[in-house]
């Protein structure tokens, strides 16, 4: 009797890790511009870590967006599955423009480079620390694509200690800030927004940035919040959800896992961002 009890506590735990772990929860967002001249949908995707997550692609037939913007760490430090990521990324590219910036786990990988050409080979628009400009039912949308490379145990270490050294931005951003679009700022880092000093990010004058790497704290206690993520340590502030309004921070949960193998009270986070002009009542 109580190795039968014992098997159905294992199943029991086993089916809500699964549950935890691959229900899909959509986030959307509405955003009004004086610069938005017709209505654009963007989907915001973090951190499949090399999970071809088939509920992505049911999202997206439903919400058919104009853009889709994966803010790094689409394949682990492992490699696992590049090759299926690749065709993923393939029936991505299907629904609308992707553009992408690294993520922590895929500047460890000794073929970086050559994985980033696959990636455009599936039709990825993949920007290292550059811009793109991109019009859409008659609205300018100017994208600038960060590559942070913050992916060391070295930089980790440092970031801790306070004494690592931040890549200057500001040139980027300088140029970025200039242009006419509503813009948007592609950052796999969220705390870069506020928590890094004279460097931080917010002090720019452009309009929404999108980040991930923090997902979603990995553990989100009942009125505690998300537990802890690498870079913000315990209790991290930017774990979810939005701050700021211009410029505007939003932050994915993610989608799939990296060392620690399972979410808790966490599901993976499809993000749904409407533009419209304001006044726009559809």
């Amino acid at each position: 009797m109580i190795f039968f009890i014992i098997a159905i506590i294992i199943i029991l735990l086993f089916v809500f890790l699964y549950y935890q772990n691959n229900k899909a929860d959509v986030t959307r967002y509405k955003i009004t511009d004086e610069k938005i001249k017709g209505t654009v949908k963007i989907v915001h995707l973090s951190d499949l870590h090399s999970k071809p997550f088939s509920a992505v692609l049911k999202i997206l037939a439903s919400v058919k967006p104009d853009l889709i913007m994966i803010t790094g760490d689409y394949i682990n430090d492992k490699g696992r599955k590049k090759n299926k990521m690749l065709e993923f990324g393939k029936k991505l590219t299907e629904f609308a423009p992707v553009y992408y910036i690294t993520g922590n786990h895929e500047r460890r990988l000794e073929y970086f480079d050559s994985l980033m050409g696959e990636l455009k080979e599936t039709g990825f628009n993949v920007l290292l620390d550059e811009t793109d400009e991109i019009t859409v039912n008659g609205t300018v949308i100017d994208i600038l694509g960060l590559d942070e490379n913050q992916a060391s145990m070295e930089a980790y270490k440092a970031r801790k200690k306070g004494t690592f050294e931040y890549k200057d931005v500001k040139p980027l951003f300088d140029e970025f800030c200039s242009k006419d679009g509503y813009k948007i700022v592609l950052s796999h880092f969220p705390e870069n927004f506020e928590m890094v000093g004279e460097m931080n990010y917010s002090r720019y004058d452009f309009d929404l940035q999108l980040s991930g790497h923090a997902h979603g704290g990995q553990f989100i206690l009942p009125f505690i919040g998300p537990v802890l993520s690498p870079g913000q340590g315990f209790f991290p502030k930017y774990a979810q959800g939005s701050v700021g309004e211009k410029p505007k921070l939003i932050v994915s949960r993610g989608i799939g896992n990296a060392e620690f193998p399972f979410r808790l009270f966490n599901h993976p986070e499809i993000i749904v961002i409407r533009l419209s002009k304001p006044l726009d009542e559809e």
